[in-house]
């Protein structure tokens, strides 16, 4: 009961929040990242899973890491987008990760045409929003990436392991 807990609601939850508090603050709070690696490590010792196995989610969530904070260091990419990333891989592990990657800059590529048709869009004034909306529909911040990449873990979580034994696939 407690593992399927954690996989069906918890971390699909921690991962919409993480959609929502983006897109109302444009941040990833470290606590959330760092709640979803524990998380992992929890659900990964209740669920029993081999140490080895571990270790290959372990390393594509370094991976994701690495290849994410490189698009930071290019300006492309958020710091908390980064992590957020990685903390998903952790979860997602090496099967789902390049999946989860394709999605995750399409819906992003998406995200990014919507919001700049918005922003350009003449009759659309920001004094008509709340702040939080104003500040999304301003050409002077970026794009909200943890929308599209909580879109992406949505929609490649159905096809994780653990999700398929918490709902008896």
């Amino acid at each position: 009961v407690v593992l399927d807990v954690l996989i069906l609601g918890v971390f699909p939850g921690l991962v919409l929040l993480a959609a929502t508090t983006d897109m109302f603050t444009m941040t990833i709070p470290n606590r959330l990242c760092l709640a979803l690696v524990a998380l992992f490590f929890l659900t990964a010792f209740v669920a029993g899973m081999p140490i080895a196995t571990i270790g290959w989610h372990v390393a594509a969530a370094f991976g994701a890491l690495l290849a994410t904070f490189a698009l930071f260091s290019a300006g492309v990419y958020g710091g908390g987008d980064a992590k957020f990333t990685a903390a998903v891989v952790l979860w997602l592990g090496p099967s789902l990760a390049l999946e989860f990657a394709l999605l995750a800059a399409l819906f992003g590529g998406a995200l990014t045409l919507g919001l700049v048709l918005l922003r350009s869009a003449p009759t659309i004034t920001a004094s008509f929003y709340s702040h939080w909306a104003a500040r999304l529909l301003s050409s002077e911040v970026g794009v909200p990436y943890g929308i599209a990449l909580s879109a992406a873990t949505m929609a490649v979580l159905p096809k994780m392991p653990w999700f398929q034994a918490a709902i008896g696939f």
